[in-house]
């Protein structure tokens, strides 16, 4: 299995626009983000987890020529507002699968009412397979992904694991029941917005906290803000097994 960090910002991307904050001004690569997203290549199948703003970028920017699943941790803009840009994918492939709760699936059909009409369709719409899914179990190409279930403020959202990885984004809280999900989990990817508290994300020492407890043999911190500091001067500050994602950052597991 190979993991892409497609982005690894927050809901406004580093550099923000008009901004002038130093981490904005960087000129290191690794303080450039976008909006947060990863590709799961498995077997010959591509998985995509959320596909915010920046989703037409980050394909070509990885070279990504095929899309067997969407999945969708929530229905926040940044995480959801690419979905028009399957539509290369969809024209070389049919419809495309997206999996999700069944209130993120109400609100795409919500923004994207064109991609779900199935009379009277534009022609140049993409059109997509619409899985539902639960807190429990599910497969894609005989692949189980467990979905993990957190509290993002007051909003559910879901986490997935593969096999031995994670991925959590926009957690600020988890019950113990899901918290059981990650046992022996050997890669973890979560969400630590910035060095200060945040109503609706971890922070940085609650990312870590959360890390030790769940304690994988690796941990990657994203959805990262201008806020949590310079890439190369927080990674020094981190545990030897934890590091911060960044863009086009490659793993294998």
């Amino acid at each position: 299995m190979k993991v892409t960090f497609l982005g690894t910002g927050t809901s406004q991307g580093i550099p923000i626009i008009g901004s002038d904050h130093p981490v904005c001004l960087s000129n290191n690569p690794k303080d450039k983000r976008l909006r947060v997203s990863v590709l799961i290549e498995c077997e010959d199948f591509n998985y995509v987890i959320d596909c915010g703003p920046d989703f037409r970028y980050q394909m070509l920017r990885a070279g990504c020529d095929k899309v067997d699943a969407v999945l969708f941790t929530h229905e926040h803009a940044d995480h959801v507002m690419g979905l028009d840009d399957i539509r290369p994918f969809y024209f070389k492939q049919g419809a495309i699968p997206i999996y999700g709760h069944k209130r993120v699936l109400k609100s795409l059909k919500k923004k994207f009412d064109y991609v779900f009409k199935t009379k009277n369709k534009y022609p140049g719409a993409p059109s997509v397979m619409v899985n539902r899914i639960k807190n429990e179990t599910f497969k894609i190409n005989n692949l189980s992904i467990v979905p993990i279930s957190g509290k993002h403020g007051r909003l559910q959202v879901f986490g997935f694991r593969f096999d031995d990885f994670v991925y959590l984004t926009d957690m600020k809280t988890i019950k113990d029941k899901e918290f059981k999900k990650l046992k022996d989990v050997k890669v973890l990817v979560v969400n630590a917005l910035r060095i200060e508290p945040h109503y609706s994300h971890f922070n940085l020492d609650e990312a870590l906290v959360f890390i030790k407890k769940v304690n994988p043999e690796k941990a990657y911190l994203t959805h990262i803000s201008h806020k949590l500091g310079f890439h190369d001067e927080v990674e020094k500050t981190l545990p030897e097994n934890v590091f911060l994602a960044y863009d086009e950052l490659e793993i294998k597991i």
